[in-house]
C-alpha cells in the first residue's frame, strides 16, 4: 500500500517506538465486522446459527459484535435483509457503546449517515425514548433512512440539516448527543483508496475546522448533566485529543469523562478515537423525562376523514392482532398524515416545523383509491405474534432468494389476504395471498 509520505512521518513522530509495528499493519488483510440487532425478535437458538454459519468471533469492546472471514459475505445472505445484523467495521462500534445510552433518552446522532452508530444506539434504547438521526448530505440521508428502515427502528426520526440550523431549532433538547465527524479518515486506507489519494496535510486542518463548528453546535443543543460522545476513524491529534482539548477550554461547562484509541497494530480493527464528555448540570436523565412538544403546527400533519378513518382501522383489524391493534390506537395521537403517507410519531418528538424531514417516524402505510396499503418499513418492525397470516421460509429454502428478487410464490398454505413473509421468523417484507399465489410486495428499489 503506498501511503502518503507526509502520513508517515507525522505517524513516525506521533508512534515512535510504535510505528514500525503500525506500518506493519497494512500488510495484514483488513478487519470485518457484523453486530447482531437486539430489536429484532430472534432468539439464541438462531444467533448461535448464525454465529456457526459464518464463522464468528467475539470483539472485545462490543457485546454483540462479531468478526468474520472476507468470504463469509453474511451481506449477501437474506438475513441482512431481514435486519437480524448490521454490517460494521469493527473499530467503529465502541463509539455507541462509549456513549452511555439508556432506554427513555433523547439521543441525537449529529453526522448519523450511513447509520451504523445510530442502530446501534437505537438496540440502546430498545424502542424506549427518541432517537434523531441527522445527515446533512441528501442523497446520504436517504441511506440512513433506508438502513434506519431496515433494522427496524420504531423510535427514530431522520433528519437532513447542517448541525448550525439544527442547533437553533432545538437548544438544550438532548440527553445524549453522539458527534462520529466528518474526518480526514486515516483508518479508512484499507477500505477505500480514494481515502489514500484525497489525504493531505491541509485536509487534516480543514476537517479539524469542521469538527470544531459541529461540536460548538452539539454543545447547544445538549441538556446540562447530558453526555457528548465524540469519535473519529482517523489518528490525527489534530482531530482527536487536541479538538478535545480545544472544545474543553471553549466550554469550560463539560469535563472529559474517559477516551479511548483503538490501533490497527494492537487491536484488531481498521482504527478509531472516541472521547466521552459530559455538560454539568442534571438533565435527569432517564427518568425525568420532559413530555412531547405539541405536534399541532407540524407541517402535514392533518386528521382522518371519514373515508380514511374507515380504510385505516379495517386494515390494522383484518390483519393484525388484537394485541397490536390496541397498542396503535394508544399512539392515535403521534399519527401524521403526510400527503397519502400515515406515520408514526416517536413520543416526545420535537415540533418538526421548519425542518428537513427524510423520515419522521415509523411508516404505517399509504392510502391508495379504495384501500390502504403496508408499508415495507412497517414489516421491518413487526415480531411474527403480530400479523395473522405469516409465511416463514428457512434459510436454505430458494424462496428466500426468489422473495428478494420480487417473484411471487406458488402453493403457499395460507389464507387470502395480505401476509407476512419471514426467514426463520425474522421479517423480510410484504406479500398478498390469493388461491394459493403470494404476490410480492418486496419494493422494486431493494430487490437483488
Amino acid at each position: 500500500m503506498q501511503l502518503p509520505e507526509k502520513f508517515k512521518e507525522r505517524m513516525k513522530e506521533l508512534l515512535q517506538d510504535e510505528y514500525e509495528d503500525f506500518l506493519a499493519s497494512y500488510e495484514k488483510k483488513r478487519e470485518y465486522g457484523l453486530r447482531f440487532n437486539t430489536l429484532k425478535d430472534s432468539n439464541q437458538e438462531l444467533t448461535e446459527m448464525v454465529k456457526d454459519m459464518f464463522g464468528l468471533e467475539k470483539i472485545a469492546w462490543c457485546d454483540t459484535g462479531y468478526y468474520y472471514d472476507e468470504s463469509a459475505r453474511p451481506g449477501k445472505h437474506g438475513f441482512h435483509e431481514a435486519g437480524l445484523y448490521y454490517i460494521q467495521e469493527p473499530s467503529a462500534m465502541i463509539t455507541a457503546e462509549l456513549a452511555q445510552v439508556e432506554p427513555g433518552m433523547k439521543v441525537l446522532d449529529l453526522c448519523a449517515a450511513p447509520g451504523g452508530k445510530s442502530t446501534q444506539l437505537a438496540c440502546k434504547l430498545q424502542g424506549e425514548g427518541l432517537l434523531i438521526s441527522n445527515e446533512i448530505n441528501t442523497a446520504r440521508a436517504a441511506i440512513l433512512s433506508q438502513n434506519i428502515e431496515r433494522m427496524g427502528v420504531k423510535n427514530a426520526i431522520v433528519t437532513n440539516e447542517s448541525p448550525k440550523d439544527m442547533a437553533k431549532q432545538l437548544p438544550e433538547f438532548f440527553q445524549c448527543i453522539v458527534v462520529d465527524a466528518p474526518c480526514s479518515g486515516e483508518g479508512m486506507f484499507k477500505k477505500e483508496e480514494n481515502a489514500i489519494v484525497q489525504w493531505s496535510e491541509e485536509n487534516v486542518k480543514l476537517c479539524a475546522k469542521r469538527q470544531e463548528e459541529i461540536l460548538d453546535c452539539a454543545a447547544t443543543m445538549l441538556l446540562p448533566g447530558g453526555k457528548l460522545c465524540y469519535s473519529t476513524c482517523t489518528f490525527a491529534l489534530e482531530e482527536n485529543e487536541l479538538q478535545i482539548e480545544g472544545f474543553l477550554e471553549r466550554h469550560p461547562e463539560f469535563i472529559l469523562l474517559e477516551h479511548h484509541r483503538i490501533w490497527p497494530h494492537k487491536q484488531r480493527g481498521e482504527g478509531h478515537f472516541a472521547a466521552l464528555l459530559q455538560k454539568e448540570g442534571d438533565c435527569g436523565f432517564p427518568e425525568k423525562l420532559s413530555g412531547a412538544i405539541k405536534k399541532e403546527n407540524i407541517k402535514g400533519r392533518n386528521l382522518f376523514d371519514k373515508q380514511q378513518d374507515k380504510l385505516f382501522w379495517e386494515f390494522l383489524r383484518e390483519n393484525f392482532s388484537s394485541d397490536f391493534v390496541k397498542g396503535i390506537e394508544e399512539r392515535k395521537e403521534d399519527f401524521l398524515l403526510f400527503g397519502d403517507n400515515v406515520f408514526l410519531l416517536p413520543q416526545q418528538s420535537p415540533n418538526l416545523k421548519g425542518m428537513k424531514v427524510v423520515r419522521p417516524g415509523l411508516q404505517i402505510g399509504t392510502f391508495k383509491k379504495n384501500r390502504f396499503e403496508p408499508a415495507h418499513s412497517l414489516s421491518h418492525a413487526l415480531s411474527v405474534k403480530d400479523f395473522q397470516r405469516v409465511i416463514n421460509l428457512k434459510k436454505e429454502e430458494e424462496q428466500v432468494t426468489k422473495y428478494l428478487k420480487g417473484e411471487s410464490m406458488d402453493n403457499v398454505k395460507v389464507e387470502k389476504g395480505w401476509c407476512l413473509v419471514c426467514v426463520e421468523g425474522i421479517p423480510l417484507g410484504f406479500g398478498k395471498v390469493s388461491n394459493g399465489i403470494c404476490k410480492n410486495h418486496y419494493p422494486k428499489g431493494l430487490r437483488i
